[in-house]
């Protein structure tokens, strides 16, 4: 039986990759993700939310920052899981939602247009 992990060279969601994109489009740097992962989640998190307040001058105040979280999240975990899988059904399993609901969820988020939109410029 053979261990080794497939590689990812087909389906729909083979050049789905957020790093990657970053990477190209000179947003990012190599050193930059190394020194990123090395934060947790809630230290990125809470450090995006400060320095948007010190671009402002002052604490943004209306945002409702608590309820925007859950959709800010939910985003992040659809990029997710079109970058780690192959296609849609896969990434629907991934989250463990039905396609159906993923497929409708994509859409209303346009998440698609993220990962293409670079293809579209050239």
């Amino acid at each position: 039986m053979n261990w080794k992990r497939k590689k990812r060279n087909s389906g729909k969601n083979k050049y789905y990759s957020v790093s990657k994109k970053l990477l190209r489009e000179n947003k990012i740097s190599t050193d930059f993700e190394v020194m990123l992962n090395t934060l947790p989640l809630e230290d990125i998190i809470a450090m995006k939310l400060e320095l948007a307040m010190n671009s402002s001058g002052s604490p943004i105040y209306g945002l409702q920052l608590s309820k925007s979280l859950k959709y800010i999240c939910k985003e992040a975990l659809f990029k997710l899981a079109l970058s780690a899988t192959r296609s849609k059904n896969a990434a629907a399993s991934f989250l463990g939602i039905s396609t159906n609901e993923f497929r409708s969820e994509l859409k209303r988020m346009g998440i698609e247009s993220f990962f293409t939109e670079e293809d579209e410029n050239l």
